[in-house]
C-alpha cells in the first residue's frame, strides 16, 4: 500500500492542502478553514503530511501525530527553491509536497508542549531584557543631555542616577524629575519581572536532569542549559555534534569554484538566540577563567580574540550535543579515541 503525501501551507485562517490521489494519479487541491483541518486529516488514512516550520507548525505536528500520521517540519529556506511560480498559498503547499519527498531533505524535529513552554519564558525574558536596556539607554542620553556622566555598566549607572537628579532639581522642571523617577520605577519592576522568570527557569532545571548534566559544561549556565535542551529536543535529529554546530551557524561559510574553496566568517544561520548565549558563555571563560586547555592558549596565541571565542563555543556546541545524544557526563580533560 502506497503511502499518501499531503503538502500543508499553515495560516491562521485558511489552510492549502495538496496532494495526489495514489489510486488514481489525480493531482489535488483543496482549502481548508481552521476548523475543519483536524477533522479531515482525522478521517485519513495514516499519512505523511509536510509543513513548513513556521508558527503553529509544532502545535498542528502534534495534533496530527496524535491520529497517526507522520509529520516531516521543513525549513522555509529549503522549500522556497521549489516555488515554480508567483508566491501563492496553492504554490506553497505544493512546493511544501514536493521538497518533502526529496532524498537528503532534512527536517526538523518537532516540539512538545514542555519544550515550547521553555522557550517561551527565554522569549519573554528576552523582551524585557530589550525594554530595560532601551529605558536604560534613554535615561543616559537623557541625562548626558544636562551635563550628568553616568559610569558604564548597567548597575553601576542605576545606582549614579538618583545622584544625578538630585543635583538636576533646581535645574528642571519638578514633573520632569517626576517622570525620570517613574522610569527608574519602571526598572525596577523589570528587573523584578526579569528575576521571577530566572526562578522559574531554576524550578525547572531542579526536575530536569539534562539541564543539570549540562551546567557541568564550563561557560554553560541556567540560560544556556535550559534554552538547549529546549532547542534541541531529541538529540538524534543531528547525525553528529558538527551538525549541531553548523545547525547553531557556528561553522564558516564557504564559497568556492573550480576546485577551490574558500572558508568565510561563521555562517549566523539558524538559532540566533542559542548561539548569542554559548559566545557569551565562551568569551566568559576566557576572560576569567586564569589557566585554558593547551589547543585554546594556542589558538589564542595566533588568531585574533573573538576567533578563538567561537572556536570555543563550537566545541561547547559539539560537546552540548555529545551528552545529550549520547547519554554522558561532562569530564573535564576527556580525548576523543579513534574507533
Amino acid at each position: 500500500m502506497k503511502i499518501t503525501t499531503y503538502g500543508l501551507d499553515l495560516a491562521k485562517r485558511v489552510f492549502q492542502l495538496h496532494w495526489v490521489d495514489m489510486e488514481t494519479g489525480e493531482i489535488c487541491r483543496r482549502q481548508l478553514k481552521r476548523a475543519e483541518v483536524a477533522e479531515f486529516f482525522a478521517n485519513r488514512a495514516p499519512a505523511v503530511i509536510a509543513m513548513e516550520a513556521c508558527g503553529s507548525a509544532h502545535y498542528w505536528a502534534r495534533q496530527f501525530a496524535a491520529l497517526g500520521h507522520e509529520v516531516r517540519l521543513i525549513a522555509a529556506q529549503f522549500v522556497r527553491p521549489f516555488v515554480k511560480s508567483n508566491k501563492t498559498d496553492a504554490a506553497d503547499a505544493h512546493a511544501i509536497w514536493e521538497a518533502a519527498q526529496r532524498p537528503g531533505m532534512k527536517f526538523v524535529a518537532v516540539k512538545s508542549e514542555g519544550q515550547q513552554a521553555v522557550l517561551t519564558l527565554h522569549r519573554m525574558r528576552e523582551l524585557l531584557v530589550k525594554m530595560r536596556t532601551m529605558q536604560i539607554n534613554q535615561l543616559r542620553g537623557l541625562l548626558y543631555e544636562f551635563g550628568a556622566e553616568l559610569p558604564p555598566g548597567r548597575q553601576k549607572g542605576l545606582a549614579r542616577i538618583p545622584t544625578e537628579l538630585a543635583k538636576l532639581e533646581e535645574a528642571l522642571p519638578a514633573m520632569v524629575i517626576e517622570v525620570m523617577h517613574g522610569q527608574l520605577e519602571r526598572i525596577a519592576a523589570l528587573d523584578e519581572d526579569i528575576a521571577e522568570i530566572e526562578r522559574k527557569l531554576s524550578a525547572w532545571k531542579k526536575e530536569d536532569a539534562a539541564s543539570r548534566k549540562l551546567m557541568d559544561i564550563p561557560g554553560v549556565g541556567l540560560l544556556t542549559a535550559t534554552a538547549a535542551v529546549a532547542t534541541i529536543g531529541d538529540a538524534g535529529a543531528f547525525k553528529s555534534g558538527r551538525e549541531f554546530a553548523a545547525f547553531l551557524g557556528l561553522v564558516p561559510r564557504q564559497c568556492g569554484t573550480g576546485g577551490r574553496v574558500k572558508l568565510l566568517g561563521i555562517s549566523k544561520r539558524g538559532d540566533v538566540y542559542l548561539r548569542t548565549l554559548l559566545i557569551h558563555g565562551a568569551r566568559s571563560v576566557i576572560t576569567r577563567q586564569k589557566t585554558h586547555e593547551p589547543w585554546l592558549d594556542n589558538l589564542l596565541a595566533r588568531r585574533p580574540f573573538n576567533a578563538a571565542v567561537v572556536a570555543l563555543a563550537n566545541k561547547m556546541a559539539r560537546t552540548i550535543w555529545a551528552l545529550l545524544a549520547l547519554d554522558r557526563t561532562y569530564q573535564k580533560g576527556y580525548a576523543a579515541t579513534a574507533a
